[in-house]
């Protein structure tokens, strides 16, 4: 636990983005890591950015993960993995969800939602993509996409030992626990 490990998670308001963040705090203070986390909504409400930063270890000092440091990159909409792309270290990995949500220039015809995102990600970093809207779909709720995307994020952090269906039903409303949690295990899964 000496190391501090720098976690990203990116999205669109509305995409629970901070949820997930919350979940994973939740989880990682019960297995004994020192956790910080930081959030920046941008016009969420709006469907704009939201990125927040959890940073955990032994001792950490700062929620604020600088350019360059972080370990683990988790993008909810496609485009968003690229806007926080140079906060990645060089042997970082990416977790990128394939589904766009046009942003309002594109939404305006001002201007096309860029082709080949996938592609570029890959060639820069180490990279996981999850089509976290079917796997939610077959699982009969689509707004569970956030959940997939932690469970792909526990896996690649090796922390899916972590009691995290204590820590969902504590956080999750027991009426959508069930599918919470089985998104939870087809996102550990799909990595």
């Amino acid at each position: 636990m000496g190391k501090v490990t720098n976690v990203l998670l990116v999205g669109v308001g509305g995409q629970g983005t901070i949820m997930v963040s919350t979940v994973l705090t939740h989880g990682l203070i019960e297995a004994g890591y020192d956790v910080k986390m930081s959030e920046v909504h941008g016009m969420a409400q709006r469907g704009g950015s939201v990125t927040t930063q959890v940073r955990f270890g032994e001792t950490v000092y700062s929620p604020i993960i600088g350019r360059g440091q972080g370990d683990v990159l988790t993008a909810f909409e496609t485009m968003e993995a690229l806007r926080i792309l140079e906060a990645l270290k060089p042997d970082g990995k990416v977790i990128v969800n394939d589904y766009r949500i046009p942003p309002m220039p594109v939404i305006a015809g001002e201007a096309p939602y860029p082709e080949g995102l996938i592609g570029i990600l890959q060639k820069a970093a180490d990279t996981s993509v999850i089509d976290a809207a079917s796997i939610a779909g077959k699982l009969g709720n689509t707004k569970v996409m956030n959940v997939v995307l932690l469970g792909a994020l526990l896996k690649v952090l090796n922390l899916a030992e972590i009691d995290w269906e204590s820590i969902l039903k504590r956080v999750i409303k027991p009426q959508f626990f069930d599918v919470n949690l089985q998104a939870l295990r087809a996102g550990m899964a799909a990595v």
